[in-house]
């Protein structure tokens, strides 16, 4: 494998990691009115996410970088193309970051309502947002001979892309309810069993829907194929659920989003750009690709630094690994 080809899938491996764990953080945002039915039950469910959150996001932070560096090319034209999508995911993941950290300032009933609303606007916003815009790059873009795809709003409000975003919310909100089945106790975990049970079969039914796009649109065998797995993990994750194996189901939740971001990157390779206007157009891997120099620099920086990274993650999991209750909630806080 060269090295434009190892960058290629670190950086779909990368984004496989973001979605898979910020993918139940979203969940767990989203069904916080759902799940929540005073705030002592919201306070259990953010406690949840809370020690690991924005340590996910590292994970963005990296894609987003790996593509800048080992694909300038892609980057600018996703981003410049994308502005606006992309911007609006970024001031809602502010939003939703300075809502944890303020909805306790204050002991006051609307003031929590508050920002509370803005956890759950800024958890469905990315979770659709990036749904549409990996959709609309299967889809491609209208990029010219240049090289350059102009910019619309429109780029993420087509079939396709609500397609892709309602894939990624619904994955979302059922990985999001079985990780708080799975650190929570008493009648929290069991609301969430009970969402779970909803939320996967909607799932595998919008990922057997995308599977058959891809099909349509004569999209590689291998992208299919794990789109499948992607749905076959999340029936497998229904009835560990039943059974009351919610560590088993969050793994085959987490593999199913993992499957589901891995067909993207499978339907795109070689391109990393499809051009709706003439194929001939399209941006490859190896046409948007920095150097080999910089490609053997970044790749010793990110063998050195990212087995730490991904330490001090696992090693925050475990630490925070029990499961938490009301009883766990200070009454002042």
């Amino acid at each position: 494998m060269d090295l434009t080809t190892g960058w290629f899938v670190a950086v779909a491996v990368l984004w496989v990691g973001y979605l898979a764990l910020e993918g139940f953080d979203f969940g767990v945002g989203m069904l916080l009115p759902v799940l929540g039915r005073d705030d002592t039950d919201r306070r259990v469910l953010i406690n949840t996410i809370g020690p690991v959150w924005d340590g996910n996001e590292v994970w963005l932070l990296a894609a987003v970088g790996a593509m800048f560096a080992a694909f300038p090319g892609w980057y600018a034209t996703v981003l410049s193309s994308l502005y606006l999508p992309v911007l609006t995911i970024v001031i809602a993941l502010v939003v939703r970051g300075v809502a944890f950290e303020f909805r306790h300032r204050r002991d006051d009933r609307r003031w929590r309502a508050l920002w509370d609303a803005a956890i759950v606007a800024g958890s469905v916003v990315p979770a659709a947002g990036w749904g549409a815009i990996l959709a609309t790059l299967v889809a491609g873009l209208p990029v010219d001979a240049s090289g350059v795809a102009a910019a619309s709003v429109g780029l993420v409000l087509t079939p396709t892309a609500v397609l892709g975003a309602t894939v990624t919310v619904l994955l979302c909100l059922a990985h999001g309810a079985v990780f708080v089945s799975l650190k929570t106790s008493g009648d929290i975990r069991a609301r969430a069993r009970r969402v779970a049970g909803v939320m996967l079969p909607l799932a595998a039914t919008t990922v057997v829907v995308g599977a058959v796009a891809l099909a349509a649109s004569a999209r590689s065998g291998a992208s299919i194929a794990s789109m499948a797995v992607a749905a076959i993990a999340l029936a497998a994750a229904a009835v560990a659920v039943r059974r009351g194996r919610e560590g088993r189901a969050f793994a085959a939740t987490g593999l199913a989003i993992a499957g589901t971001v891995a067909a993207v990157f499978l339907a795109l390779f070689p391109d990393v750009v499809p051009s709706t206007l003439d194929p001939r157009w399209s941006l490859t891997a190896a046409g948007t690709a920095s150097s080999p120099y910089t490609l053997t620099i970044i790749t010793w920086a990110a063998l050195v630094l990212l087995p730490a990274v991904v330490a001090y993650q696992a090693w925050t999991y475990w630490v925070f690994r029990q499961r938490i209750g009301r009883h766990d909630i200070p009454v002042g806080h």
